[in-house]
């Protein structure tokens, strides 16, 4: 009965880095995944409880819990989607994204080395999250990362998510490596490549990851991205629509086009709350 399917709060990130032009870290999903099986995704997952507990929230640097709930129109508890998306970028990309003013450099080989060891006890169940940023005395990054969307998983799925996108720049002194379970491979990509490939079958992402890749491809650089996103304000939401009997990247209908209207509005629901450049449409 796919209606009594209970959606789950999820975070996922864009990571941004100019290489030289603009690209953004993707995953592709193992194909034994119950959800989104052999997809091109970015890092993210299920808010977990401890993302919402006072240890978290005291982690979490440059980000009260009033202000993330503010942005994200609750009455409490969105610190709690920072912290998920953080701790999933460290699960599947291995990036740890830190607060504070020095970032944290994985170039030396043993410290490298000592979090891959932390990464594999995270995975393993071994540790906690939380536990492994106190230990190493330090936070999480709550200020350099922006909030740019929101999705809810339609009916039909196995498992339904209630999903909030944020984007970040990718820090300095890391290399993104795949977890090789929930992930088997990944890659830095152009927005515009990531979207030719979906259009002629050549790889599959959800109308979301397409409609966020959509937007991105609007911005020069990095620079131009970021500025945008943590400018975004409520009254920038742009709901977006499905167009009827359309597959692939054209299906996506932005308030922007001329048939949005036509579009339709409870297929799946999507949000973009992430200002395009000036006398720019969405495509």
């Amino acid at each position: 009965m796919p209606e009594e399917i209970p959606i789950r709060m999820a975070a996922t990130v864009l990571i941004l880095d100019q290489r030289p032009d603009l690209h953004v870290l993707m995953l592709k999903r193992n194909a034994r995944s119950i959800f989104v099986g052999d997809m091109w995704v970015f890092p993210g997952g299920a808010v977990d409880p401890e993302d919402g507990s006072e240890q978290a929230e005291g982690l979490l640097k440059g980000l009260t819990d009033n202000e993330a709930s503010a942005t994200l129109d609750l009455v409490t508890g969105g610190s709690a989607y920072w912290v998920a998306a953080l701790r999933e970028t460290f699960e599947e990309a291995g990036l740890v994204l830190t607060g504070g003013s020095t970032p944290l450099d994985l170039s030396t080989p043993d410290v490298a080395a000592r979090f891959e060891r932390h990464r594999d006890a995270l995975n393993s169940g071994e540790r906690e999250f939380l536990d492994i940023v106190s230990s190493e005395d330090l936070t999480l990054d709550g200020s350099g990362v922006h909030y740019v969307g929101r999705w809810v998983t339609p009916l039909g799925p196995p498992r339904r998510y209630d999903t909030r996108f944020f984007v970040t720049a990718m820090p300095v002194g890391q290399v993104p490596l795949h977890d090789n379970d929930e992930a088997v491979h990944h890659e830095w990509v152009r927005p515009a490549d990531a979207v030719a490939a979906s259009e002629s079958g050549e790889i599959l992402m959800l109308t979301p990851t397409v409609a966020m890749l959509q937007r991105l491809g609007l911005f020069a650089d990095v620079d131009a991205a970021m500025g945008a996103a943590a400018s975004g304000r409520p009254g920038d939401d742009e709901m977006v629509r499905i167009r009827y009997d359309v597959e692939g990247p054209h299906r996506i209908a932005f308030p922007a086009d001329a048939d949005y209207a036509q579009a339709e509005a409870h297929v799946e629901s999507g949000m973009v709350r992430w200002p395009g450049p000036p006398n720019i449409s969405p495509p």
